[in-house]
């Protein structure tokens, strides 16, 4: 049975957070800046491993991005390496990504 995954923007925590059957399951942590949010950390729980929420995560949030017409700084080598697998995403990745 396939498990309920929601992925929420925490503003307050400065995250997206991925929270399966209502558990933390992981976050991507981001810092705001005029026009962009900067990806700076992804982190899945040993629990949920394997079972591609962190793919999931990254993915909504920079759908989220897009949604809210900012573009994202991949300084987390995750969410790097997921924007490369997924060029789907590239729109939505600074053309000039400036000091992260």
């Amino acid at each position: 049975m396939e498990q309920a995954a929601e992925v929420t923007d925490n503003e307050e925590a400065r995250r997206y957070e991925i929270t399966v059957d209502g558990r933390l399951a992981g976050f991507v942590r981001y810092r705001r800046r005029p026009g962009q949010l900067v990806f700076t950390h992804t982190e899945i729980d040993e629990e949920f491993e394997g079972q591609g929420l962190g793919g999931r995560l990254v993915g909504a949030a920079l759908g989220a991005a897009r949604d809210a017409g900012v573009t994202v700084v991949p300084v987390c080598p995750f969410v790097a390496k997921y924007v490369e697998r997924h060029p789907e995403y590239r729109d939505v990745i600074a053309e000039e990504p400036g000091d992260a």
